[in-house]
Protein backbone atom coordinates (compact mmCIF):
# COMPACT_ATOMS: atom_id res chain seq x y z
CA UNK A 1 0.00 0.00 0.00
CA UNK A 2 1.24 3.77 -0.89
CA UNK A 3 1.33 5.49 2.14
CA UNK A 4 0.46 9.41 1.78
CA UNK A 5 0.36 12.49 3.88
CA UNK A 6 -3.44 13.98 2.65
CA UNK A 7 -6.22 16.63 3.80
CA UNK A 8 -9.45 14.58 4.30
CA UNK A 9 -12.43 16.55 4.59
CA UNK A 10 -15.84 15.29 5.87
CA UNK A 11 -18.33 16.82 2.96
CA UNK A 12 -21.85 14.81 4.39
CA UNK A 13 -23.89 16.80 6.54
CA UNK A 14 -22.21 20.61 6.17
CA UNK A 15 -22.40 22.93 3.95
CA UNK A 16 -19.65 24.06 0.91
CA UNK A 17 -16.21 23.51 2.92
CA UNK A 18 -17.84 23.51 6.73
CA UNK A 19 -17.06 20.39 7.67
CA UNK A 20 -14.01 19.43 9.83
CA UNK A 21 -11.23 18.45 8.33
CA UNK A 22 -7.77 16.57 9.02
CA UNK A 23 -3.88 16.42 7.56
CA UNK A 24 -2.88 12.86 7.97
CA UNK A 25 -1.44 9.74 6.67
CA UNK A 26 -3.56 7.81 4.23
CA UNK A 27 -2.70 4.20 3.20
CA UNK A 28 -4.21 3.63 -0.95
CA UNK A 29 -4.21 0.48 -2.12
CA UNK A 30 -2.55 -0.44 -5.56
CA UNK A 31 -5.43 0.86 -7.93
CA UNK A 32 -5.28 4.21 -5.57
CA UNK A 33 -9.37 3.59 -5.67
CA UNK A 34 -9.53 2.80 -1.91
CA UNK A 35 -7.62 4.31 0.98
CA UNK A 36 -8.11 3.87 4.82
CA UNK A 37 -8.12 6.58 7.70
CA UNK A 38 -8.43 6.20 10.94
CA UNK A 39 -10.14 2.98 10.79
CA UNK A 40 -12.10 4.10 7.97
CA UNK A 41 -12.07 1.99 4.33
CA UNK A 42 -12.98 4.95 1.48
CA UNK A 43 -13.55 4.21 -2.36
CA UNK A 44 -12.89 6.58 -5.39
CA UNK A 45 -15.95 7.64 -6.26
CA UNK A 46 -17.11 9.70 -9.64
CA UNK A 47 -20.42 11.71 -10.28
CA UNK A 48 -20.28 13.30 -6.97
CA UNK A 49 -20.82 17.15 -6.95
CA UNK A 50 -18.29 17.90 -3.74
CA UNK A 51 -16.78 14.86 -2.79
CA UNK A 52 -14.01 11.99 -4.31
CA UNK A 53 -14.48 9.14 -1.93
CA UNK A 54 -17.47 7.86 -0.13
CA UNK A 55 -17.07 5.40 3.67
CA UNK A 56 -18.02 1.79 2.01
CA UNK A 57 -19.74 1.14 5.97
CA UNK A 58 -21.09 4.55 6.62
CA UNK A 59 -22.30 6.52 3.17
CA UNK A 60 -20.58 9.27 4.04
CA UNK A 61 -18.71 11.22 1.81
CA UNK A 62 -14.88 12.74 1.73
CA UNK A 63 -12.83 15.02 -0.29
CA UNK A 64 -9.22 13.62 -0.29
CA UNK A 65 -6.29 15.94 -1.54
CA UNK A 66 -2.67 16.74 -1.14
CA UNK A 67 -1.71 19.06 1.69
CA UNK A 68 -0.82 23.00 -0.10
CA UNK A 69 1.84 24.69 1.48
CA UNK A 70 -0.30 27.95 1.69
CA UNK A 71 -2.81 25.82 4.11
CA UNK A 72 -5.96 26.79 1.31
CA UNK A 73 -7.07 23.09 1.56
CA UNK A 74 -10.61 24.71 2.14
CA UNK A 75 -12.09 26.28 -0.81
CA UNK A 76 -14.64 29.04 0.41
CA UNK A 77 -14.17 29.89 3.91
CA UNK A 78 -11.71 29.21 7.06
CA UNK A 79 -11.79 26.20 8.11
CA UNK A 80 -9.93 25.38 11.19
CA UNK A 81 -7.73 22.09 9.57
CA UNK A 82 -6.80 19.58 13.25
CA UNK A 83 -3.13 17.52 12.31
CA UNK A 84 -3.26 13.96 13.47
CA UNK A 85 -0.09 13.86 16.00
CA UNK A 86 2.15 11.06 13.64
CA UNK A 87 1.89 13.28 10.77
CA UNK A 88 2.64 16.72 12.22
CA UNK A 89 6.72 16.23 11.92
CA UNK A 90 6.83 15.31 7.87
CA UNK A 91 3.79 17.57 7.61
CA UNK A 92 5.51 20.77 9.43
CA UNK A 93 8.94 19.68 7.18
CA UNK A 94 6.28 20.38 4.20
CA UNK A 95 5.61 23.37 4.81
CA UNK A 96 8.84 24.61 4.80
CA UNK A 97 9.89 23.01 2.01
CA UNK A 98 10.16 19.58 1.79
CA UNK A 99 8.73 17.14 -0.11
CA UNK A 100 5.51 14.94 0.90
CA UNK A 101 7.03 11.87 2.15
CA UNK A 102 6.22 9.47 -1.17
CA UNK A 103 6.77 12.15 -3.47
CA UNK A 104 10.24 13.00 -3.38
CA UNK A 105 10.59 13.02 -7.35
CA UNK A 106 7.34 14.23 -7.88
Amino acid sequence: MARRIMFVQLKSGYSTDLGPSWIGWVDFNRSWNTARYRGSELRRTAGLWDANFIDVETDETYWLSGPKRDRTDTRYGPATTSVDEDARDAYEAFLCGAALPGRENG
